[in-house]
């Protein structure tokens, strides 16, 4: 039977150092010479059956230390080359490989200070929100991908483009289009432009939303989609045709730093130009004000979903015309926050979100029902929050289901022009990131803050596990 071989050098070499012996010592003991044992520790002989054997027996070594990769080491490292700003570095995985087996202390080195990094770099955007929140300005150089540019730019800005409103309120006054409006759009696509949107199922199209075949015209969209989603795949189609010209001026006033960073805002503006085209501007805000902001009752007016009818309030800041200041923001049910927009900028600086008492995780619980809080922050500011989960795309039999959860809310000074701030709530104490936030005997607390100290007593400990002073 063929002996199994093992390549096993470094580490039979940190075993002799970890002893404190010479390879002459070590060899005697095994059995071989100086000059195999040489060889061995740089990976030019292998590490027989018989010579691990002989190495347990000898130097009591556990044999899973010599056969095993170093999964652990090379896991963490591939988290490393996986950041911004390391990506592209490497071609593939040998280079880390090998760096595991040769020299897994430097790997672990490498490891913990990337750890490091990531732990300041976090520390350091905390604190530049807090002095941002108290008048003060910090720039800090970071390496985003161009997502995270066009998402952090357009939350930071007013989530209202005038352009784009009055070519589409123009449109769809030209439409005419009653009570079909997406066959009314289907119609335009194939009578102006000769393109034909058809629904496909899932064994057809089993990976994509959507998909444009340049050589036949057509437009497929999956069968997943809700038919709110469905239609809004075909405004976007229509609002790219029809609000060229409005997209791309509102494009050329946003300062993005790369190709792919304006592709990505171009595809977001196309979004926002899609609900503008289902939802009129004029006619959507008086809706919104006899309805005194009820998104059930907006959905059901306008044939949309909640998610879309959540998301329009937050544009309603035409001047002149103005609606009820509101923010959003989504999450799934991991904590990740997928978005954030608001009529003035989410205020993070203030209302950080990531506060676990905040009803928006609460909804999770919940699935399908609006959840609504009077919350108040620490530093005396109060907000109305309105909660409730949305389903993505339709899941198959064994397929998990892709469920998220909306928070829409405003200052509270708004709350009695709303149906949602009608009955008297008790106020909920939240805070900004728990980082930030200094609020005493908080239960959900995460973190320490990392403007005070910890107060760690032997003697007494509070309510939470990071107790500070």
């Amino acid at each position: 039977m063929a002996e199994n071989k093992i390549f096993a050098g470094p580490r039979v070499r940190r075993i002799r150092n970890g002893l404190q012996l010479t390879q002459t010592a070590m060899a005697e003991a095994l059995g071989i010479s100086p000059s195999y044992l040489n060889l061995i520790e740089r990976n030019q002989r292998p590490l027989t059956v018989q010579l691990l054997l002989k190495l347990a027996s000898v130097y009591k070594v556990d044999l899973d230390e010599l056969q095993g990769e170093a999964g652990g080491s090379l896991t963490q490292l591939r988290e490393v080359f996986a950041d911004p700003l390391l990506a592209g570095e490497l071609p593939g995985d040998q280079e880390l490989i090998e760096v595991t087996e040769a020299a897994p202390n430097v790997s672990g080195g490498v490891v913990k200070l990337y750890r490091a990094y990531r732990e300041q770099a976090s520390r350091l955007k905390d604190l530049a929100e807090l002095l941002a929140g108290q008048g003060h300005m910090a720039t800090l150089a970071d390496t985003r991908l161009p997502i995270d540019e066009v998402r952090e730019t357009l939350e930071a800005r007013p989530n209202h483009f005038a352009r784009i409103e009055e070519a589409m309120e123009a449109f769809h006054a030209s439409l005419s289009p009653g009570e079909d409006l997406a066959g009314v759009l289907k119609a335009w696509l194939k009578r102006e432009h000769g393109l034909v949107v058809r629904t496909l199922p899932v064994h057809v199209m089993p990976n994509l939303r959507r998909r444009f075949d340049r050589h036949s015209m057509r437009l497929f969209i999956s069968e997943r989609l809700s038919p709110f989603d469905q239609m809004l795949e075909t405004a976007m189609e229509v609002a790219s045709i029809a609000c060229h010209e409005a997209i791309v001026a509102e494009l050329g006033q946003i300062p993005f730093s790369t190709a792919e960073a304006r592709r990505i805002g171009r595809f977001e503006l196309a979004r926002y130009a899609a609900h503008a085209l289902m939802m009129p501007y004029a006619a959507f805000h008086a809706a919104a004000q006899r309805a005194k902001y009820d998104i059930d009752l907006l959905r059901a007016r306008f044939q949309v979903s909640f998610e879309q009818a959540a998301s329009r309030l937050t544009t309603l800041q035409r001047p002149g015309a103005a609606g009820i200041p509101f923010f959003l923001m989504e999450i799934d049910n991991a904590g990740h926050r997928l978005r954030r927009a608001g009529a003035q900028g989410f205020p993070h600086a203030r209302f950080g979100g990531a506060c676990p008492k905040l009803n928006i995780h609460a909804a999770f619980a919940v699935p399908g029902q609006i959840l609504v809080d009077r919350v108040e922050m620490t530093d005396g500011g109060g907000f109305l929050t309105i909660a409730r989960t949305v389903e993505g795309p339709q899941a198959a039999f064994q397929e998990r289901v892709r469920r998220t959860a909306l928070l829409i809310g405003c200052d509270a000074g708004f709350a009695q022009e709303t149906v949602y701030g009608a009955a008297r709530l008790p106020a909920i104490t939240v805070g900004p990131v728990c980082r930030l936030c200094e609020r005493q005997g908080c239960l959900a607390r995460a973190e320490p803050p990392v403007t005070r100290p910890l107060g760690l007593d032997e003697m007494a400990t509070g309510l939470s596990v990071f107790d500070f002073q």
